[in-house]
């Protein structure tokens, strides 16, 4: 539901913007922030202490040129607001404040922009690296993104594994995925050992369906390896230790879903079942599926 809904907001969005990579200080502290407005004037937002590099999600709204992004604790009260008074995207500079919630700690905030991630036919790059919202105990993630004029769009043509506080690289993995908002990686336990592995999202088809790629953490190192793990809008079900896949078409009037088990790192198929639309019964019908 969550890659549904984010679809939904970034392609019915009116005018969706461009990210925006921002390197600074929070009080003392070193950060980078990550940043995408929409049209309605919905923000989505995160930021990285330096020395940690575990990123803090703080989306919020951008309305009459004041920009508030909440910071939430484990329970998602409401613990801080960052606010940037008289904002622009165009600024290469912004300044503003961390106020916690009761006002007893205040601190200033002051940051450079160190690129956007534009969209336009006749803009071009070769790489940028945009640090990720989402990362594991251990290692954090970089996409990158590059953009050859003629494409609206960038793409993302891999991705960067970091150790936390060390900044080490472990690892670059090629990818060719769509550029997909401000969330391009989660994390999950995609075949059920126990360690957190990571997805990049790939695309996006027809109706809800997506696809992503699922990359699995060695449990021996800290290396990682592009799984074999493939399907439209996989559920992953850490209970039952089962995938689920639904993909659906022809606005609604077909649908097929599917359930497998891992055995060895691999996808193993379960059952599979197919419904399509009957018009004279006026209700879903079992076909065989292709």
């Amino acid at each position: 539901m969550r890659i549904i809904l984010l679809l939904l907001i970034i392609f019915t969005s009116v005018s969706g913007n461009s990210q925006s990579s921002y390197s600074g200080s929070l009080g003392k502290y070193p950060i980078n922030l990550i940043m995408y407005h929409y049209g309605d004037g919905d923000s989505r937002a995160y930021y990285v202490y330096d020395k940690f590099d575990t990123p803090i999600t703080i989306n919020g709204r951008l309305e009459a040129g004041e920009l508030k992004l909440f910071e939430k604790d484990d329970s998602e009260k409401v613990f801080a607001t960052l606010i940037f008074k008289d904002f622009k995207e165009s600024d290469k500079t912004i300044k503003g404040k961390w106020i916690s919630i009761d006002k007893s700690k205040t601190y200033e905030i002051s940051l450079n922009k160190d690129f956007d991630i534009d969209y336009g036919d006749n803009i071009e790059w070769e790489s940028k690296e945009l640090i990720q919202s989402k990362s594991t105990k251990e290692h954090y993630f970089k996409t990158i993104i590059t953009k050859e004029k003629g494409q609206f769009y960038g793409r993302i043509s891999g991705v960067k594994i970091f150790q936390k506080k060390s900044d080490k690289l472990i690892q670059t993995i090629e990818l060719d995925c769509q550029l997909f908002g401000i969330d391009n990686i989660s994390v999950g336990d995609y075949n059920f050992d126990g360690i957190d592995d990571f997805s990049v999202f790939e695309a996006s088809y027809s109706g809800p369906n997506t696809s992503s790629i699922y990359i699995l953490r060695d449990s021996n190192s800290d290396k990682y390896l592009k799984s074999n793990f493939s399907g439209t809008s996989l559920e992953f079900d850490n209970d039952s230790k089962l995938i689920y896949e639904h993909n659906q078409c022809c606005a609604g009037r077909s649908h097929m879903n599917a359930t497998y088990k891992v055995a060895n790192n691999e996808m193993i198929l379960i059952e599979q079942k197919c419904l399509e639309f009957d018009e004279e019964k006026e209700d879903f019908i079992e076909i065989e599926c292709e």
